[in-house]
């Protein structure tokens, strides 16, 4: 009998992060790989935020902070969803965690008992129902399609919405996707929290690499929501683990106290880098945001030549989700022998759930002379095929 809990053993594995780990493999072997599986910024970190943090850590900013962030970085987060959004945000409304994927433990702890439902897109990002599920919560996926932009059908969300449904948890700009949800969609999403009493659960992750129009907020359109930011994607600070939760005022001590208990708090001195990427780091983002729809605007068509299907343009994030089926159904199978005979790395669409089938992701978080050499890889793969 073994001792692992059911819990442990029923989680899914996120297999991109086995693609990784197979690709830096071949890597160690002195083989030259494409990396197109993951979604971590090439970029340094923007020298105002590492000065910043030194400063802080020479000055001695090495200790415990308040468990929900220390206040300045609060403020100024609060600043800038006034400034980008035109929504006031109270700062004892914010929790700051380490890294976006704490703040979700911190969202679903305070929200879910056990047997709770949340509605979530299909595909996805693969943590979303994994979260919901280690808490005793039940993910309800409802479909969503590549012809369609992959956004919600507000009806088919509606008769999914059972007396157990907590939440609706959407990504925009999406992963994997890539793709943005419309003002009239997050409008829609909001009237029905508004009418029925869940709330819209949004991950805001991607904002600031939006290359269409301008991201919207969530909170432009309810009260009845909470929201996961941080600073890996836009601000090219993966490592640095650095995110935060803005909830309505009922779930923050609840979700302070989860912080306190499993966390303790966000680094010191990284908390301070994140108050200066706020303040003084826009321009840097904003370059690195140009230089992303560059290569978007190479990718997607160079895709569309080698015969994948990209239905709907992506406008968002960093990431090309396209169908696949032409070149094999299973995609798990298909990047595996695209890492093995092409030596390109790319996510399989299944990671991302059902829905996800017969589609790789292709993240152009990479310089634009590897994407190219990528897609001259994958063109040989195809005439050898």
């Amino acid at each position: 009998m073994t001792e692992v809990s059911r819990r442990a053993q029923a989680i899914r594995p996120f297999v991109v992060m086995d693609v990784v780990a197979q690709a830096k493999a071949l890597e160690a072997q002195g083989i030259d790989v494409v990396r197109l599986e993951i979604g971590d910024p090439d970029f340094p970190t923007p020298e105002v935020i590492t000065a910043a943090a030194e400063q802080a850590m020479e000055g001695g900013d090495t200790s415990y902070t308040p468990s929900a962030g220390l206040p300045s970085l609060r403020e100024a987060i609060a600043a800038h969803y006034l400034g980008t959004y035109d929504v006031t945000v109270d700062p004892e409304d914010i929790v700051v965690t380490q890294g976006t994927s704490p703040a979700m433990l911190l969202l679903f702890g305070s929200l879910l008992d056990p047997g709770d439902e949340v509605i979530l897109s299909d595909p996805c990002y693969p943590a979303y129902p994994n979260y919901v599920s280690f808490l005793g919560g039940v993910p309800v996926p409802v479909r969503v399609r590549a012809e369609e932009g992959f956004r919600f059908r507000v009806d088919e969300v509606r008769r999914a919405i059972t007396p157990r449904t907590k939440a609706v948890m959407i990504n925009s700009p999406a992963n994997p996707m890539g793709t943005t949800l419309e003002p009239e969609d997050l409008q829609a999403l909001a009237d029905l929290a508004e009418e029925t009493g869940i709330y819209i659960a949004s991950d805001e992750i991607y904002h600031g690499l939006q290359f269409v129009g301008r991201t919207h907020s969530i909170l432009e359109y309810t009260d009845r929501a909470f929201v996961l930011n941080g600073f890996s994607k836009a601000y090219a600070m993966t490592g640095w683990r650095l995110g935060y939760l803005i909830a309505p005022r009922s779930f923050v001590r609840p979700a302070e106290k989860i912080q306190q208990n499993f966390f303790l708090c966000a680094n010191n001195f990284v908390q301070v880098a994140g108050t200066t990427a706020l303040l003084y780091a826009q321009d840097d983002v904003e370059r690195m945001r140009a230089v992303y729809d560059t290569r978007r605007r190479y990718l997607t068509p160079a895709l569309r030549e080698l015969g994948l299907v990209v239905a709907t343009e992506p406008t968002g994030a960093f990431y090309v989700f396209a169908d696949a089926r032409a070149w094999g159904a299973d995609s798990l199978a298909l990047s595996g022998r695209l890492l093995d005979e092409a030596r390109v790395a790319v996510a399989p669409g299944v990671d991302f759930g059902p829905g996800g089938e017969g589609f790789l992701r292709f993240s152009y978080a990479t310089s634009l002379d590897r994407l190219k050499e990528g897609v001259e890889r994958l063109r040989g793969w195809v005439a050898s095929a």
